[in-house]
C-alpha cells in the first residue's frame, strides 16, 4: 500500500475515506426534508459565524455604551448577557437576530414553524455556552440547535 495513499486519506478524515469507498451522505438538509439551494436549505456556515459576528459586535456596543464607566471584564460580561437577552428575544419573535437578518438567515424549528419559547430558551443558553455550537452533526447543525430541534436556513 502506497504511504501517502493512507496519510492522505487519514488526514482528510473519515467521511471522505467513506465517500472514497462509495458512501453516499447527500447534501446537508436531506434528512431534515430540506432542499439542496435557495430559500429554506441549510444556512451556510460562513454566513452563520459572520451573523454570529455581527451580533455579538452590536452586543459589546450596547454594553459598552450602556456601563461606559466600567471595566473591560464587566463590559465583556454584559455583553454576553445582552448577546442572551437579544437572542431570546429576536429568535422568540421574529425568528432572526439583527445579523442573520442581514445576511439573510432564519432560524425555525425542524418541522419548519417557528420555535416555541422554552426552545429558543435552551438555545440561546447553550449558544451562550460556546462550545455546544462548536460540535456539528452531518447536517451542519451545532448541538445547540440540535437539542433545540431547530435549524438555521437561508430566507
Amino acid at each position: 500500500m502506497d504511504n501517502r495513499r493512507a496519510i492522505g486519506s487519514w488526514l482528510s478524515g473519515p467521511r471522505a475515506a467513506a465517500e472514497d469507498m462509495g458512501v453516499d451522505f447527500g447534501y446537508r438538509g436531506r434528512r431534515l426534508g430540506l432542499p439542496e439551494t435557495g430559500p429554506g436549505s441549510v444556512a451556510p456556515v460562513g454566513r452563520r459565524f459572520g451573523a454570529l459576528f455581527l451580533d455579538w459586535g452590536l452586543c459589546f456596543l450596547i454594553a459598552y455604551g450602556l456601563f461606559a464607566g466600567s471595566n473591560q471584564q464587566a463590559t465583556s460580561n454584559r455583553a454576553l448577557i445582552t448577546f442572551l437577552v437579544m437572542s431570546v428575544l429576536t429568535v422568540g419573535t421574529v425568528g432572526c437576530t439583527p445579523g442573520k437578518r442581514l445576511l439573510g438567515l432564519r432560524v425555525v424549528s425542524e418541522d419548519g414553524g417557528r420555535l416555541g419559547f422554552g426552545r429558543v430558551v435552551v438555545r440561546s443558553v447553550l449558544l451562550c455556552l460556546a462550545l455546544p455550537a462548536l460540535v456539528w452533526d452531518r447536517d451542519g447543525r451545532g448541538l445547540h440547535d440540535r437539542l433545540a430541534r431547530a435549524v438555521q436556513v437561508r430566507i
